[in-house]
């Protein structure tokens, strides 16, 4: 099989508290599709979790807007660690998660309105798109970006849909395109600029130039649930002035506060890993066959980007549809590549947890 990168299926947040933060997620970006949720050990994960085992519950959420879910995980065998510094732009790691918009003006006076921590105000990138940061209860900061195409008109007013890509500080960007632009396919750049931009001024440290490059895909992504995942971009952020960047997950587990893993939907994982291989990022964690996750299973892997970001790899073998009467998609035997039919996706739908 070859290898696919069907979109981001999630980003990971580690958080204190699932409900009371999905709580905020549902009524500020409208991910309210539960996929799972479970309560279980991370065996698989104890590299970075200390040499030890620790338990926890996470749960994945969807918005049938499209766009990746967020994976919202707490510990629940230790507390979860906030960083020991204030975390600036240009500082290594998950920075920032994109949220897609069809509508960023609306989307701004939504949250606005609502009472949402926007951080500065409504700007226009280096190619002229509208965007806006807004930061969550827990600190974690979000680039809502204009992204026209969607998977299913909903009524959520705030008028987002789910992951549209992230904002990731890097050390050097000629190094990061080998992983970002060859592996994971962000071969097209959008714009490419150095300076202080008005846009981050909002931003911890937004007022020191930095490098800023928008990657996307040239083509559409294919596979299982691509159209529900739909377009995604990453911008990498480099600091030029800075010289006291860390890495944002210094010193703390996989699972603490924060933005913890990237995660791409996946098909040909074992392609995938000799090409990763080969490029010099081997896999450092690996489930083998099918992992369980309860009401889902598939395979997932990790590497780290060139300054230790996390990134995951998952190559869904079964997901749940309608979970009252049973109803499971199994991907195993599907020819690679293809894409769920828009009825069976629009079904997932059903899972919508309200209020």
């Amino acid at each position: 099989m070859e290898k696919i990168i069907c979109g981001i299926q999630q980003m990971g947040i580690g958080v204190p508290d699932v409900q009371e933060i999905w709580k905020w997620y549902r009524k500020f970006f409208g991910l309210d599709v539960r996929i799972f949720e479970e309560a279980a050990e991370a065996p698989l994960m104890t590299r970075y979790t200390g040499g030890k085992v620790h338990s926890r519950t996470a749960t994945l959420a969807l918005s049938m807007e499209g766009g990746g879910g967020f994976e919202i995980w707490q510990f629940t065998s230790r507390n979860t660690e906030k960083p020991t510094f204030d975390i600036a732009l240009g500082d290594y790691g998950l920075y920032s998660c994109r949220i897609k918009s069809k509508d960023v003006t609306a989307t701004f006076e939504y949250m606005k309105k609502n009472g949402a921590n926007i951080l500065g105000e409504m700007n226009k990138t280096p190619h002229g798109s509208p965007h806006f940061f807004v930061e969550d209860p827990n600190g974690n900061i979000f680039n809502v970006v204009e992204e026209k195409e969607t998977f299913q008109h909903t009524k959520f007013p705030g008028k987002t849909g789910g992951v549209a890509g992230a904002l990731i500080g890097v050390s050097n960007i000629e190094n990061s395109l080998k992983l970002y632009a060859d592996i994971l396919g962000y071969s097209v750049v959008e714009y490419d600029e150095t300076g202080v931009f008005d846009c981050f001024s909002g931003l911890p440290g937004g007022d020191k130039k930095v490098r800023r490059v928008l990657l996307s895909h040239p083509e559409l992504r294919k596979g299982p649930f691509a159209p529900l995942l739909g377009p995604t971009k990453i911008e990498l952020i480099q600091a030029v002035e800075r010289e006291d960047c860390k890495k944002i997950f210094e010193n703390r587990f996989w699972g603490d506060w924060g933005f913890i893993h990237l995660c791409f939907d996946v098909q040909g994982m074992e392609a995938l890993k000799k090409e990763c291989e080969s490029k010099g990022f081997e896999f450092t964690v690996d489930s083998g066959e099918t992992f369980d996750m309860g009401e889902a299973g598939g395979r997932f892997s990790y590497i780290e980007d060139p300054d230790g970001a996390w990134i995951e790899f998952v190559e869904t073998h079964k997901v749940p549809v309608m979970k009252k009467i049973g109803w499971y998609i199994n991907l195993k035997n599907r020819k690679q590549g293809k894409a769920l039919p828009n009825w069976m996706l629009k079904a997932m739908g059903m899972n919508r947890v309200k209020g």
